[in-house]
């Protein structure tokens, strides 16, 4: 068997990081074994292995990841109201894989997946989102939690008529302040 390029290891490597941040936020950690992820990535199980010591360290790598799209998206932000708009939506509700990460990673950290590391990336990672969010250097703590808040809590009552109530509240007060 024909060994793997430097580059092509490392294109294999970026697809199993974005495609596990993608199925993580869908249904997440111990919803999805490193079986998922490789099939989903159209990699081998063993393909993993040369790349990541343990599923740990890739939940760890890919809540980075998923940071880090988020921060670009928010660089790319046509200003807050638009990011509200967005952020605070049925159609972001409903298609957790690609959105907020603090919101879709927030319960599996909780309960440890992906043991220190991850949970420290995860903290970094909520900690630039309220510098993003924040004015004249301070963090906006508050709009985060309230932002991540109304996600999660509108994503637990879909279906149901509070559930878009939660998702208008929480843009109304956050266009206010």
């Amino acid at each position: 068997m024909a060994r793997v390029s430097q580059a092509q290891a490392r294109e294999n490597r970026e697809r199993i990081v974005a495609t596990a941040a993608r199925l993580f936020r869908e249904r997440g950690v111990a919803g999805v074994s490193v079986a998922d992820v490789s099939a989903a990535a159209g990699l081998t199980h063993g393909g993993f292995y040369k790349q990541f010591a343990s599923k740990d360290a890739l939940v760890d790598e890919a809540i980075g990841y998923a940071f880090q799209q988020q921060a670009a998206r928010l660089g790319d932000s046509a200003g807050l109201p638009a990011f509200l708009d967005t952020y605070l939506s049925t159609g972001h509700r409903d298609d957790p894989g690609p959105g907020c990460p603090t919101a879709g990673f927030a319960g599996d950290v909780a309960r440890a997946a992906g043991g220190p590391a991850a949970r420290q990336t995860y903290a970094d990672g909520v900690a630039a989102y309220a510098r993003m969010l924040g004015t004249d250097g301070e963090p906006d703590l508050a709009a985060v939690s309230m932002l991540v808040g109304a996600l999660m809590l509108s994503r637990a009552t879909a279906g149901t008529e509070i559930s878009e109530q939660l998702l208008t509240a929480a843009r109304d007060r956050l266009r206010e302040g």
